[in-house]
């Protein structure tokens, strides 16, 4: 009768003892009972899963969006590190809560970017891999600037008029739908507003009314990484802010001669003036020039404390046609529109206040327009009243002569 060997082996469990005990040392009896036998080293023992990584974007894409964030997960295991470079920068990125690890930072159009990523499986056996992917060359890129209007920057931080409305332009044409997307503005007081578009690079936008007194307007255009046409892509996110003053509306009134100033609803000032004298002429290039002033509400474009006006600005070029002239150094002159309408001084004009004598332009006393110069800002507004001709809305900033149920879009 054959006895069973009984094997000493610690920790390790039935399964592996029964085959432990078919390894005895040769030389023994086989009735001996004593025969010890080493345990077969890790049997029995869990063997770590391997770690399984998954890096976003995927190795070996291309055309990736420079504001998709990159994202690494490690199942069956720990991240220990994150590197993301292109050449010798460096994406900051930083670890989250579920224990992925997330970039922080926006990347760069055509660049390529490698991803290196160390993580720890559940023995502490750490793993490094290397991935590769490269962000979208875009043909083109449109760069994004904010205007006072066509010819003055907007300042960030600045105060303006009543009538000031936001203007964004965009050096390249860009889809209209896809651009105003991208376009955010915050009021405070809140109000809503529309979209018009000057052409298909330059967008208004303007609330129903007039600003109030003391509004601030924060804008944020979000266009780096957007698709803004065709083959057009945002060059880079841009942002401003402004303020509104106090509320400034001059009425000038072509029946009366006379301007008056209100702020804040109070009437301030009034004014002797001289408006547009009416009739025209043909330009040089056979355009047809009106000396009315234009009619509806302008809005000041800008200031200068002594100027040069001439006929030739918009068309007289004939010094023998007797609507021809130069006039230099002319003082305290304050522009309403692109068309150069200004309120401005004239001394020489001696029917301020009884008859409309000039070529368009608002006639005042010196020290009423020196009054205008000190005192009005860049988007207040001048509304000529009882003018058989109207303001056009690409003339200066327009947009107020425009209902709002028909402004825009």
């Amino acid at each position: 009768m054959i006895q069973r060997r009984k094997v000493i082996i610690g920790a390790v469990g039935m399964a592996a003892a029964a085959t432990a005990a078919g390894c005895s040392s040769p030389g023994k009896a086989s009735g001996d009972t004593n025969t010890w036998v080493d345990p077969v080293a890790n049997v029995g023992q869990p063997v770590a899963a391997p770690v399984r990584l998954t890096v976003t974007p995927a190795a070996g894409t291309t055309d990736v969006s420079p504001v998709t964030p990159i994202v690494v997960t490690a199942a069956d295991g720990t991240l220990k590190s994150v590197t993301v470079t292109s050449g010798k920068v460096k994406i900051d990125g930083k670890m989250q809560a579920d224990g992925t690890w997330q970039s922080t930072e926006d990347l760069d159009y055509g660049k390529n970017y490698k991803v290196t990523v160390t993580a720890a499986d559940s023995a502490g056996v750490t793993t490094t891999e290397d991935t590769t992917f490269t962000t979208l060359k875009p043909e083109s890129v449109a760069k994004v600037t904010f205007q006072a209007n066509g010819m003055l920057a907007l300042k960030t931080g600045s105060t303006y008029g009543a009538g000031q409305p936001v203007i964004v332009a965009f050096s390249r044409a860009v889809n209209k739908n896809a651009a105003e997307k991208a376009i955010e503005i915050t009021t405070s007081p809140a109000v809503e507003g529309k979209f018009f578009w000057k052409d298909s690079k330059t967008v208004h936008w303007r609330p129903a009314k007039y600003w109030a007194a003391g509004t601030t307007i924060k804008v944020s255009v979000n266009a780096f990484g957007l698709k803004l046409g065709k083959e057009t892509y945002g060059a880079k996110n841009a942002s401003t802010h402004f303020k509104i003053g106090r509320q400034l509306i001059a009425i000038s009134d072509n029946r009366t001669h006379l301007t008056k100033v209100y702020i804040d609803g109070k009437l301030v000032r009034t004014m002797k003036c001289s408006l547009g004298k009416g009739g025209g002429t043909i330009g040089a290039n056979g355009e047809r020039i009106s000396y009315w002033t234009a009619g509806g509400p302008h809005v000041v474009l800008g200031k200068k404390r002594k100027h040069t006006m001439s006929s030739a600005s918009y068309g007289v070029t004939d010094p023998k046609d007797p609507n021809y002239y130069v006039s230099e150094n002319i003082e305290y002159c304050t522009r309403i529109s692109y068309s150069g309408e200004y309120l401005h001084a004239a001394p020489w004009n001696g029917s301020l206040g009884r008859a409309n004598l000039s070529h368009g332009c608002i006639n005042l006393s010196t020290a009423d327009a020196k009054w205008v110069y000190n005192t009005f800002l860049v988007g207040d507004i001048v509304d000529v009243k009882n003018s058989p001709r109207e303001l056009p809305i690409w003339n200066g900033l327009g947009d107020w002569t425009v209902p709002f149920d028909k402004y825009g879009r």
